[in-house]
């Protein structure tokens, strides 16, 4: 008995494996038989209805259990040694800093604003942080990478 032969006795539609097995349906057509298929084969409609939900059933199932291969994306990530990870990304800024530029003169500003951004990495470095990127008066800040 076929593998098809055996799939469809279990479902209850083993009459149809004789038709299946004079028309050639292997495993491989059979994920690939459409209504029309079906009917041509003498299947009932409200057994080709079942078939088909049964057919997209088996052809999920085979999907999830197959091996998976590395995709064209998954391969140039691996490439260029990307990897998955934990990260946290966190983004702060000074508050208030758009009245205070209009307060301070441009010199006091950049002093004030490079005292912020030393307490900033300093405290961000303790903390197992790294600065990716200042923005302004912002800072873009990973946890977990690069570690």
């Amino acid at each position: 008995m076929t593998e098809v032969s055996q799939w469809l006795e279990q479902l209850g539609f083993g009459r149809y494996a004789d038709v299946f097995a004079e028309n050639d349906v292997d495993e491989e057509v059979l994920r690939e038989l459409t209504d029309a298929d079906l009917e041509k084969l003498g299947v009932t409609l409200g057994h080709r209805k079942k078939l088909l939900k049964a057919i997209a059933g088996l052809a999920d199932a085979h999907e999830a259990a197959a091996p998976t291969a590395a995709t064209p994306d998954t391969a140039v990530m691996e490439a260029q040694g990307a990897e998955r990870r934990q990260l946290t990304v966190m983004f702060c800024d000074l508050v208030g800093s758009t009245a205070l530029s209009q307060q301070l003169d441009p010199e006091d500003l950049r002093e004030l604003l490079a005292a912020y951004q030393q307490i900033c990495s300093d405290i961000v470095g303790s903390g197992g942080g790294h600065i990716a990127r200042y923005i302004g008066d912002g800072l873009l800040i990973y946890f977990g990478y690069p570690s």
